[in-house]
Formats: C-alpha cells, structure tokens, sequence
C-alpha cells in the first residue's frame, strides 16, 4: 500500500479505527462535580440496592445510554463482541477455512476458501461434518455460533473432523492445522465489453488497497480503458483506506478529506503522485448504503470533477470515531471529529431530531419517493458548493448526491420476496439444490461462461424452494410469487454461480440487474455522453 500523504490516518466508518490513549479533559468537558454525581449515584445503588446487582450489566448499559446520547454512532463494544467486530477490517481470522451451511441438521460444507487449510488437508464442497473433536455434531441442533466457536481458533492449533462423503460407507477423519483465513473487500473484478473494466468493493479494510491494486492491473491486462467503481452497499471502514483509495484516481496534490473537531485541530490529507489511474474515464457507483469512507472517496472525485457519480444519494455518515479500550477488554467508540469533502461539504445529516428518528431516515427517505425521484429532494442554497475545476453545483447536508440518479426498481419486491429471503428459503433451497446436483451441474458447465450463457433455473428447483416455504408456513401467494418469479430465478441463479465458483461469479449474474450499473455503462459507450456530464 502507498504511503498516505500527510499525517491524517485517524480511522473513520460505521466500524471503526485503532486503540488510541484518551485526550485530555477540557474546559468543555464533563464537570468534576458532574463526574463526581455520577459516581455518587453508584456507589448508593452498590451499597443500599435491595437485590443483587449484575454490575457489569449496570455499566454497560450505562455507557451504552451515555453514548446513545450524544450522537447515532459512538457506541459501546462489549469484550465478546471486539474480535467479530473488528475482523472485516483486519482483513482476516485465524481458523480452517469453511462456509458452512446448516442443512436438516447436518452440518453441509458449501465451499472451502482456495489456499486456505480445509482445502488443503481434502475438504471439498459437499462434505457432511459429522463431528469435530470427540464432539458429535450432526443431529444436535447446534447453532452457526457454536460450530464457528469450535471450528475457529489460535493460528497452528489444531482441529479434528470427520466427515461423511458421498459414495463412501466410512466416515473420513481430517487433522487441520489452523491458519489466517482472509476476509477480502474487493468482492468482484471482471471486463465489461472490451474495455470497461469493473471492481466492487464491500468496505475499507486493511488490505482494501492493495486488493484494487492487484484488481486493477488484471483489467489492465485485459485490455481496461475506463472503470466503474462499485462503492454501493460499502458501509465504511477505515479512513486511511479511503484516502489511499482516492490517491489512487487523483494527481499530486489535491485535497481528499479534512477532519475537525471541538477537541480536534483541523487536519488534512493530500494525494500523491503515485495514482494508478488518473486520467481514464472513472464512474464511481453509491446508493443509500454507501457511507462514511464510501462517501469520502465519492465526495472527493466529485469535488474534483475526477469521477461522475452514479445511483441514489448516499447514507449520510460523516463522524469520525476513535475506538477506545476500556480495562476489562470491552471498547468504546466516540465521535472526535466531523470530516469535510475537498470543497468544505460536510457529509453528515441531522441527528437533532433525535436516535430514532435518525434510525428511521432512510425508511423515510423511501416513503417521501427519494428512492424514486430525484426531484423529491431538496437543498437549501446553504448547503450549495460549487466543485474545484468545473465550477458544477454540488450539495452538503446530507450524503453525496449523485451526478445521475437512477430509481430503485421496487416492481418485483413483494412481501413474499421479502419473507422468502429473510427467512433463509431461498439460500436453503440454493443449498440443497448444489448438495443434490454438483456433480452434474460441473460436469454440465465446465466453466463460468458456459454456464452464465446458458444456465436456466428449472421448476424443480422452484418447487423446492415453495414446499420449503410452506415447511415455514410461509404462504405463497400466487400473484406476488409471479411478480418476483424473475427476480428470484435471477437470485437462485447467482446463489448457484457463487456456490459453483465464488463471489465474484455471484455478482456477475446479480450485476446483469444492476440498473445503476447499465446505467454507467450505457455512458461510457454512447460517443459523448461521458464529456458531457462532466461539463
């Protein structure tokens, strides 16, 4: 990864940073005898409360009420909950290397991730895990929590399974030997015609940037002339790996973010002259997910006239967080600073109106038609700026809005959809599909392309999927079931794809539907359309 430019590597997202020590208390701070009240407060309930106390459940939810108050995204991390939290960001986790799936209850493995221990001992798709250790595991009713705490742990400690295989009467017994799995952001490359290439990335980690680097130079190879950067759905991460991201599309010297705070000097980050791709057409793709260093990367290349923004307008987070650890191994995360777009846009919409309502924005943002229309969103002239070369109009206030809106498509969603997806159905019915049909499918499509090409989901794969809806008293409404049918066979369909190959083959089936996606693509080959934007 390149050298950040400056001193700002202070970590932002809806995740969130490194452990740092505490500042020191100002005059705007709490008051000692403020301080003092509240220990005042517990020391009574300590000493004179009628039952016993859970006191470490006394404090946390004190200190989650505290936080809560004071902004949606400081928060409180209890001991249990750090590792989880923390590995998208860290970009791996120490165990075999399973995606499992709990089937009937029997524990199916759907993939083992490539190089990693699993796949190397001769665990395949399809395996049944029968135990781990001396522990029986099929017909126990485990959870997914309770097989990941057995299958996980320290690098080079070791785990036994056995495991039933198809068309063998003993069961197999594997020693793996535990080892870093990595956790990957970049969840899909591929060429789009004969020179689009196209890169989607799920968060900013810490090998963010050096997977869009090895990312971008296979499309390089194949030919890539412009690229189309999914940001949709990317919820955050770390700020240095935004700033490292934008440095890649942006000449020396330019500003990407600056923060501020009360507390806070005001500090800023610059790009370098080691961007990769500078001066070729850049579309850059957010929707209402896309927050906080999505909306830093998006913000700067749309302040800069570098990139045309594409999909609906962003989520609207734009608080710098600290994460700090606290004496029993639990964390906290507090709010420093606000950061600010190359024009001075701070990104961050109104929490005035309170938490819950702040929760309920973007269900509100769908019921006053935003998600429909781009006329149904308004800016004061306020929050009005104006961008660093071409002089566009371009808004604070709220999320970044894109250069073209495109609608979301809500025809086909249904209740039915809704329940069949949350409900885990159509993943089920996707699972049992493979465990029954993998040797078949493979050997019918050697290769991703012969199978994108001509792979049709079939009525008996959608006859499995209602009568296991109807197993979950799930009722399949006929006329909403016509009216996601396609949608749903295009899910199926990619579910296959990911479970055939990985994620990247899932997303090429999925994109196919990707209006925000066509939509950039139709721009950058029709003659034109791409300067004019940018005019």
């Amino acid at each position: 990864m390149k050298k950040i430019a400056k001193k700002l590597v202070i970590t932002i997202a809806l995740y969130l940073c490194t452990p740092l020590l505490f500042a020191q208390g100002t005059s705007q701070g709490i008051s000692t005898a403020q301080q003092r009240k509240l220990n005042n407060a517990l020391s009574a309930i300590s000493s004179l409360y009628v039952d016993t106390i859970n006191d470490k459940k006394l404090i946390e939810s004190t200190l989650e009420s505290i936080l809560k108050k004071l902004d949606p995204h400081s928060s409180y991390i209890p001991k249990e909950e750090v590792e989880r939290v923390n590995e998208p960001l860290e970009g791996s986790f120490e165990g075999v290397g399973i995606q499992f799936q709990l089937l009937n209850d029997t524990l199916l493995v759907v993939q083992t991730i490539s190089g990693c221990p699993a796949a190397k001992v001769g665990v395949l798709p399809g395996d049944r895990i029968i135990y781990i250790g001396t522990e029986l595991i099929a017909g126990t009713k485990k959870q997914n929590s309770d097989i990941m705490k057995r299958l996980r742990g320290p690098k080079g400690t070791e785990v036994r399974i056995k495991i039933k295989r198809g068309g063998q009467s003993e069961l197999i017994e594997f020693t793996i030997v535990r080892d870093k799995i990595p956790i990957h952001s970049v969840d899909a490359t591929y060429m789009i015609g004969k020179d689009i290439g196209y890169i989607k990335i799920n968060n900013f980690g810490s090998t963010t940037v050096e997977e869009f680097q090895k990312a971008f130079a296979s499309l390089q190879k194949k030919g890539m002339k412009h690229l189309i950067l999914s940001l949709q759905g990317n919820g955050g991460g770390y700020l240095n790996a935004a700033i490292a991201l934008a440095d890649e599309f942006l000449s020396k010297d330019r500003l990407i973010v600056y923060t501020q705070g009360l507390n806070q000097p005001k500090s800023a980050a610059e790009s370098t002259a080691a961007g990769h791709f500078e001066d070729g057409k850049l579309i850059v793709l957010v929707d209402e997910y896309s927050a906080s260093a999505s909306e830093i990367v998006s913000g700067a290349l749309q302040d800069w006239d570098r990139a045309i923004i594409v999909g609906r307008r962003s989520f609207g987070k734009g608080l710098v967080q600290r994460q700090f650890p606290l004496i029993d191994g639990s964390m906290m995360r507090l709010t420093i600073a606000r950061y600010y777009t190359p024009t001075g846009r701070c990104i961050q919409k109104s929490y005035k109106d309170g938490y819950d309502k702040y929760e309920h924005d973007l269900v509100n943002r769908y019921k006053n038609g935003e998600f429909l229309h781009a006329d149904s969103i308004h800016f004061p002239d306020s929050l009005r700026y104006q961008t660093l070369n071409l002089k566009r109009t371009v808004y604070g206030g709220g999320g970044i809005m894109p250069d073209i809106f495109v609608p979301i498509d809500t025809a086909r969603f249904t209740d039915l959809h809704r329940k069949l997806v949350a409900q885990g159905i159509v993943n089920k019915t996707c699972v049992q599909y493979i465990d029954k049909n993998r040797a078949e499918l493979k050997k019918k499509y050697p290769n991703f392309e012969k199978f994108k090409k001509e792979y049709e989901v079939e009525d008996e794969m959608l006859n499995l999927m209602t009568t296991l809806a109807e197993k979950e008293k799930i009722k399949v409404d006929s006329t909403q079931y016509n009216t996601s049918k396609t949608l749903l066979k295009l899910q199926l369909k990619a579910l296959v794809a990911r479970d055939l190959w990985e994620m990247n083959e899932y997303y090429q089936i999925m994109d196919s539907d990707n209006e925000s996606l066509l939509k950039a693509v139709q721009i950058l080959q029709t003659p034109g359309a791409y300067e004019k934007i940018l005019k």
